[in-house]
Parts: structure tokens; C-alpha cells; sequence
């Protein structure tokens, strides 16, 4: 059944189809378990399995909202969460986060050892490219303008720069302004490109590039809200990750700036501005609509 079938009438129905193209993607790029060096290769497999790929689901919904065909959108789909991938792999070492527990297991530094750890971000993060450099199904400008994209939200100015100030956050009380700073790049810059890069496979008119930039700011910032909510009433069963890690580490969240009920009450907020920018992109707009609500409920 394809993605189009009139028998696959929701977004939600094809999730699963999505999740199934990003897992061929993936796999046809990563290099064998068996193939030498085996425990690296077998190190990078470990750390894509398991996670919801939110993000790849957000290069489908923001592609599918903008009308582009499914095999467009793959490349940039495993580039994204090879990059997140890597990011959670390298957040976890011990001269990071020093995490023991990633998706509900062993984080890659404990199932392996710290070098395989540090060797299997390194790679992840030039895998992503290379998806992005192969790809048959876009021209040499759209390439160019993804790999461009995917860098800046990834680079200093992106999610590195977010995770060096975050780090050098411990023991300090932000302002709100300083953590949601902090926050648009470590996570928001990563779910912004997503938008970006399906807007990249559209050819999108500079209109539909700035509503999707608002769609992906909000729900980047929405969800970087939620986790600080999570990681203080979940357990660690749930979140699959430890739970009250921010709060032994002494960072500032937005429950400790603004209290629970109002974090939980601004990343409402910002869900809902999402949706309306959502239903500024397209009258079809469903899959990004769907998305922002499957995100709001999350749990983990």
C-alpha cells in the first residue's frame, strides 16, 4: 500500500510507513556489523535503534504539508537523526552529562567503551552528510542548500554552541531569556532545520520558508519545555533516560524559572502558535498539526 492510498487516509496511519523508509535509509547507508572495523560498525547500528525519530517525522509531515514526494524527503530524514544521533551519543560521555542510560539502555559508552563512544558521534555526524551528498532524488542546488543548512543548525551557532553554553550553565541561574537562548540552539536548532529542509525539497516560496521557520521555532522551544517538565515528574523507567538529571546538575529549567504549572501553561502556549502557523503553510496542513498534538502528549 503506498503512502497515498486512499486506504492510508491520516498522517498518523502513515507513520509507520515513514518510519519503515527511514529505517532502509539507514540501514542501506551504515556500513555492515560485520564489516571491519566490526565493532565500530556495530557500535553506530546500537546507537540509531530505539527513540521516537521525531525528527525525521517532522521532515515527512513539513514535506508532505508542502506537497513533495516521500523519496525526496528520505535523505534528509537519516541525515537529521544520524546528526541527532550522534549529538545523544556524545552528550552522554563522561566529560559531558556522564549518562549510564539512553532509550531505555545502556548508553553506547557503557554497552561499548568512551573511544568507541567518541569514534561513533564522529562518524554518525559525517554518515549524515554523505546521505545528504548520494542522494539520487534531489538536484546538486537542493544538496548544497540542505548540506548548508543541516551544518549551521549542527555547528557552533547550532547545537554544539548550545551544548558548550549549557555546560557552562551548571551551578548558574539564567534569566528566561539566557535559557530559552541556550535551548533554541542545543534542541530548537535541530527540530527548526527539519522544517527548513523539507521547505529545501519544496523549492518553497520565501512566504512558506518564514511560516515554517515559525512552526519549528515554536515546537522546538514547546518541546525543549516539556523535557524540563518531564525529567522532573517522570521516573526514569518512562523517560528511558535518568530522570532529575537537570536538577542534580544544578541547571536552570523552566519549572525552576517559571514554576510547573506556568512551564506547562507557556509550552501550551507555544503548541498552539504553532498550529495556527501550521494552518498558514497549506489548507493540508494535518500532518504538522498532528504532529504538534502527538508531541504535546508525549510522555518520554
Amino acid at each position: 500500500m503506498s503512502l497515498t492510498s486512499p486506504e492510508v487516509s491520516t498522517f498518523a496511519e502513515r507513520v509507520p510507513a515513514y518510519l519503515q523508509r527511514l529505517e532502509r535509509t539507514t540501514d542501506a547507508l551504515l556500513p555492515a556489523a560485520s564489516t571491519d572495523p566490526e565493532r565500530l560498525h556495530e557500535a553506530m547500528r546500537y546507537a540509531c535503534e530505539g527513540g521516537k525519530h521525531l525528527r525525521a517525522l517532522m521532515v515527512y509531515a513539513a514535506g508532505e504539508t508542502l506537497g513533495v514526494p516521500a523519496e525526496k524527503l528520505d535523505a534528509a530524514a537519516c541525515a537529521v537523526e544520524l546528526i541527532h544521533a550522534y549529538s545523544l551519543v556524545h552528550d552522554d560521555l563522561p566529560a559531558m552529562d556522564n549518562d549510564d542510560l539512553r532509550r531505555g539502555r545502556p548508553t553506547v559508552h557503557k554497552a561499548y567503551d568512551e573511544a568507541v563512544g567518541i569514534l561513533v558521534g564522529d562518524t554518525l555526524q559525517t554518515s549524515a552528510f554523505e546521505v545528504l551528498a548520494n542522494t539520487a532524488a534531489l538536484d546538486a542546488d537542493q544538496k548544497v542548500r540542505m548540506i548548508r543548512a543541516l551544518a549551521h543548525a549542527s555547528g557552533s551557532l547550532g547545537m554544539v554552541g548550545g551544548q558548550a553554553v549549557d555546560m557552562a550553565s551548571e551551578n548558574k541561574t539564567l534569566t528566561l531569556a539566557q535559557l530559552e537562548s541556550l535551548h533554541a540552539r542545543k534542541t530548537g536548532a535541530l527540530i527548526l532545520v527539519t522544517c527548513q529542509l523539507a521547505g529545501i525539497a519544496a523549492n518553497a516560496s520565501d512566504v512558506t520558508e518564514q511560516a515554517l521557520e515559525r512552526y519549528g521555532k515554536r515546537i522546538g522551544l514547546a518541546f525543549q519545555i516539556q523535557d524540563d517538565v518531564l525529567d522532573q515528574i517522570a521516573d526514569t523507567a518512562t523517560l528511558g533516560k535518568t530522570a532529575g538529571k537537570d536538577l542534580a546538575q544544578h541547571k536552570s529549567t523552566f519549572p525552576s524559572l517559571l514554576g510547573l504549572e506556568q512551564a506547562r501553561q507557556r509550552a501550551d502556549a507555544l503548541f498552539d502558535e504553532a498550529r495556527d502557523a501550521a494552518r498558514s503553510i497549506s489548507h493540508q496542513a494535518d500532518p504538522l498539526l498532528w504532529l504538534a498534538d502527538f508531541i504535546q502528549q508525549r510522555d518520554h
